[in-house]
């Protein structure tokens, strides 16, 4: 991405919750699909690497690690925990598109951290049915991030284990500190 495609996607971000944001956004894509040339690559990434991290907006995860288009499969979801469908999106990863190694990152001021499985109930008194998702709530991000490794080196679906590494990203350094399963 160039520097003038990243002040795009910033601006677009800072009207996101504007009336008329749409228009913007789709006047983006439509620059970007104009410039756009086909990379000529496929779907297994060069790396052989699988990122899974917390969707939240505060984290490029491509710039952080050095990461270009291609690179890794990118798995995100609220926390960045290892769920039964993190699990379902790593199998394919690793069993139909050649991954080997799985990057874990969390991070700091987690919204997660606020909530709990309370959250689902709220939800049923609201809508008239509880989700049948967990939330994946926790206090302590270290002890989640070691958590999601096991999960990972406990799934009997994953075939590649040996390469797991757990990180917390720090939103306010931008620095990774790892996290060791063995802790």
């Amino acid at each position: 991405m160039t520097d003038g495609e990243a002040e795009s996607f910033v601006e677009l971000a800072e009207e996101a919750n504007k009336p008329g944001w749409w228009q913007r956004f789709h006047d983006v894509l439509r620059a970007y699909a104009d410039a756009f040339r086909d990379p000529g690559m496929d779907a297994r990434p060069v790396r052989g690497v699988a990122v899974v991290a917390c969707m939240d907006a505060r984290i490029d995860l491509h710039a952080a690690l050095g990461l270009e288009l291609g690179d890794c499969h990118t798995i995100r979801n609220a926390g960045g925990v290892v769920t039964d469908d993190t699990i379902r999106s790593l199998t394919i990863s690793q069993r139909a598109l050649n991954t080997r190694s799985v990057v874990l990152i969390h991070h700091t001021g987690c919204g997660l951290q606020t909530l709990t499985e309370e959250f689902r109930y709220e939800l049923e008194r609201e809508v008239g049915q509880r989700p049948a998702w967990s939330v994946e709530s926790f206090r302590d991000v270290d002890q989640d991030v070691r958590q999601s490794m096991r999960r990972v080196h406990t799934s009997p679906f994953l075939p590649h284990t040996d390469d797991v590494r757990g990180f917390v990203f720090d939103v306010a350094s931008g620095l990774l500190r790892e996290i060791s399963d063995l802790d």
